[in-house]
This record gives structure tokens, C-alpha cells and sequence, in this order.
């Protein structure tokens, strides 16, 4: 009775303000949730796993995907670059699955231009003071690194009013039950659904 085309719900934010984890998360409350793994020419972090949190690739293997059509987005980002796979969102949207995309602000942007209905929330650190701790705990950068990364951050942070929701992430819980209100809430959304009711239609 009622059809939607799958919904397209990008997530960004600063690097250590715990997106990863916090769409992890919402992941398993959704399980109904497609996700779109990004293809990356950066190396695996310990932790990663190849196809399941990036796609790993070289840089020549990268310019073949782009030279071929392949991204719907693609970004230079801490001098990695990163893409998403353009058939990836198409086969989820057409098929009426909802989508979640963990990029950063430069392929939100894009995105956003293709895809104009398109939910972007940003993810934020309750300060700059616990960012910078957060990355230095994860002992995954050097000290240069994460100077970088928290002078993007700035950057980063100053955009969050072109996205349609805000979570500050004070606690994973808390935070990951904010993603998944949101979810919820715009699957309801009238503008997104094409709703027939036998008993309400006009039988002549």
C-alpha cells in the first residue's frame, strides 16, 4: 500500500567526533539499512577490514573508477583520497532502501547538489578540547596529523548550518539514539511516500 524510493541520509563530521561509531550503531538498531562503503587510496587503519568499514585501492586503480564514472562524489581529504560508488546509491535508492553515507563535508556538498532530497546531519564533539583528546587517544596519527586534522575541524564545524540536523556527540548513546530519531522521522515523511488506500479511493 504504501512505496518511497530509498532515502539518502549522509553523515559527516570532523575527524574524531565518532561518526564511524556512532553509524555503526545506528547500523545495528536499523538493521533494514543499506551502507555505502567508500573507496579510499589510504592505507587500513589495525582495525579496518577491506570492503567492510573502506574499500581499499591504489591511486591508479582509483583514477580508473574516477576516469570511468564510477563516483557519484569523490574528495581529497588529509591527502587521501576518497569516493562513493555511484551504482552502490543507485541500486539501494531504486530498489526503496534507505542508504546511510560516513563522508566528509566536500561529497556531502556534492551529493546534495544530485541528490536534492538527500538528509545531511553533521556530527560534532561537544568541544575542540575534546576532539583534539579523542584523536590523540586513538593513537592512530602522528602529532603533525592531528595539528592538521583540528585545523580542518575548524573548517569543518563552520559548515554545519548547510546540513538539516546537528547531533552534538557527548555520549555514544545518547547520540546514536539521536541518528536513529532522525531516520525514523524522515521515513514518515509524507513528501517521500506514495501512499494507496483501497477504501479511500474513488471507485467510480
Amino acid at each position: 500500500m504504501i512505496r518511497r524510493r530509498g532515502t539518502l541520509f549522509v553523515v559527516s563530521a570532523p575527524s574524531g567526533a565518532g561518526k564511524t561509531t556512532l553509524c555503526a550503531e545506528v547500523r545495528r538498531l536499523i538493521p533494514e539499512l543499506a551502507y555505502s562503503v567508500s573507496v579510499t587510496t589510504r592505507a587500513p587503519r589495525p582495525s579496518e577490514i577491506d570492503g567492510t568499514h573502506f574499500s581499499f585501492v591504489t591511486e591508479k586503480q582509483f583514477d580508473e573508477l574516477l576516469n570511468a564514472g564510477a563516483f557519484a562524489e569523490q574528495a581529497l581529504v588529509h591527502g587521501h583520497r576518497y569516493g562513493t560508488r555511484a551504482a552502490t546509491l543507485e541500486a539501494a535508492l531504486n530498489a526503496g532502501t534507505d542508504i546511510l553515507l560516513d563522508i566528509d563535508t566536500q561529497g556531502a556538498a556534492t551529493l546534495r547538489k544530485k541528490y536534492a532530497e538527500a538528509v545531511l546531519i553533521f556530527i560534532v564533539a561537544p568541544s575542540l578540547a575534546e576532539l583534539e583528546q579523542r584523536l590523540r587517544e586513538r593513537r592512530s596519527d602522528a602529532a603533525g596529523e592531528i595539528a592538521r586534522r583540528l585545523a580542518r575541524a575548524r573548517e569543518e564545524v563552520a559548515m554545519w548550518r548547510s546540513y538539516d540536523y546537528l547531533i552534538v556527540n557527548r555520549d555514544v548513546k545518547d547520540a546514536v539514539e539521536q541518528l536513529a530519531a532522525v531516520i525514523t522521522a524522515e521515513r514518515c515523511r509524507t513528501a517521500r511516500l506514495a501512499l494507496r488506500i483501497p477504501d479511500l479511493e474513488d471507485k467510480n
